[in-house]
């Protein structure tokens, strides 16, 4: 990696990276367009980012021990 050997990531991992970021950004996206109550909207928001974070953490570190998780 550019700044540190720490991080070792390989291009699935920037991959699957991108498709996360890109999926978390629809869901905004699609969220602010079609739900028009801001009670709504907000709570689906947060869920999403909660989920987002999720994910990311356990293919980072394996917070859960899935089969997925990273080291």
């Amino acid at each position: 990696m550019q700044f540190t050997d720490e991080v070792n990531w390989n291009v699935a991992d920037f991959i699957i990276a991108g498709i996360l970021l890109l999926f978390a950004g629809y869901i905004y996206k699609y969220v602010i367009k079609k739900i028009e109550h801001k009670n709504y909207r907000f709570f689906i928001t947060i869920i999403s980012i909660i989920l987002f974070l999720l994910v990311w953490g356990e293919l980072a570190v394996g917070i859960f021990g899935t089969p997925w998780a990273g080291s």
